[in-house]
């Protein structure tokens, strides 16, 4: 698998896995259409555009910086204690 992918493959998981309660943040509306935190309010956590991370969720990772990958890592990790972290 290559590095697109885990990364691709790990943002997707998490948010999926992350209640907006676990973030700190308030879960408005009775409909929500995810389980997890909507795209809006990881890239609001992690201190990026939504445009952004949708483009980091779909794989283009091109000319991303480490320190927002870190960002999104060390979000996820804080949120999920035992979840695992892939090392880069």
């Amino acid at each position: 698998m290559d590095n697109r992918n885990e990364i691709r493959d790990f943002l997707v998981s998490r948010r999926a896995k992350v209640t907006p309660e676990q973030a700190g943040l308030t879960a408005y509306g009775r409909n929500r259409r995810v389980s997890g935190l909507r795209r809006e309010e990881v890239a609001t956590l992690a201190g990026i555009s939504v445009e952004y991370y949708t483009r980091l969720e779909r794989g283009t990772t091109g000319g991303v910086s480490g320190d927002v990958l870190e960002a999104s890592r060390v979000h996820y990790h804080s949120t999920k204690p035992n979840a695992p972290i892939s090392s880069t």
